[in-house]
């Protein structure tokens, strides 16, 4: 039985009171080995800040990007299940621990947590246009990626450090579409992925550029799709 669980939160310019909050959440009721934060080019006052959150604390002067962040933090874990979770903690804890609990419970490898399934209970605070956009790719990756689900970029994932260890050296991709390429792995080898519905709140005060993002996520869907294709044929 997989039991010991280790959380990966990127962050980049957090609401580090927010951040200590969730992390104590997080603490208490998922019981993590580690709790991780990978946090891109900190000020000396964030740093001192974080000092106070009960949690390790991986640094980078420059900005990885949030798929770099993860992989490099997953990485340095050596729990049996691996996590991420948003740093702005849009996913209370308790959906996080649902999540994890796929993994842990079943043979599932990789456990998505799910903002567009219809069990699912989201409280959206965007923009109409950012909604369109968020939609229009969830769409489109229907379509274009071999893995179909109703929710690819939802900043909640959980994965057997086994699979991890198989599939690491695979994932290129250090930004945003970091998730769709792990997806798309993982279920290119052969593993079980599951969608998991889960509570979800959209915060304020986002430090993702939506636009860029969003060209980002379109162009991965080709490359991506490329990709487990070439590899398909080694």
């Amino acid at each position: 039985m997989k039991n010991s669980i280790g959380v990966v939160i990127p962050a980049y310019n957090p609401n580090l009171k927010k951040l200590e909050r969730y992390v104590k959440e997080l603490d208490e009721l998922l019981c993590p080995d580690t709790i991780l934060i990978e946090i891109d080019n900190p000020s000396q006052s964030e740093l001192n800040q974080m000092k106070e959150i009960p949690a390790r604390v991986g640094v980078s002067e420059v900005r990885r990007g949030k798929g770099a962040a993860i992989t490099q933090g997953f990485n340095k874990l050596k729990s049996d299940i691996l996590v991420f979770v948003d740093a702005d903690g849009s996913a209370p804890a308790k959906s996080v621990k649902k999540v994890c609990d796929s993994v842990k419970q079943s043979h599932v490898d990789l456990a998505i947590g799910s903002r567009r399934h219809p069990n699912s209970n989201v409280k959206f605070h965007q923009s109409e246009v950012r909604k369109l956009l968020g939609d229009g790719f969830s769409f489109l990756s229907q379509i274009i990626l071999e893995v179909k689900l109703y929710d690819y970029q939802c900043g909640v994932k959980a994965i057997d450090k086994k699979i991890w260890k198989e599939v690491q050296n695979d994932i290129e991709k250090e930004g945003f579409s970091w998730d769709i390429e792990l997806i798309s792995i993982v279920s290119m080898r052969g593993h079980n992925i599951e969608e998991v519905p889960i509570e979800w709140e959209d915060q304020p005060g986002s430090t993702v550029k939506i636009v860029p993002t969003i060209l980002e996520l379109f162009k991965a869907l080709f490359t991506v799709r490329r990709k487990i294709k070439k590899m398909r044929r080694v």
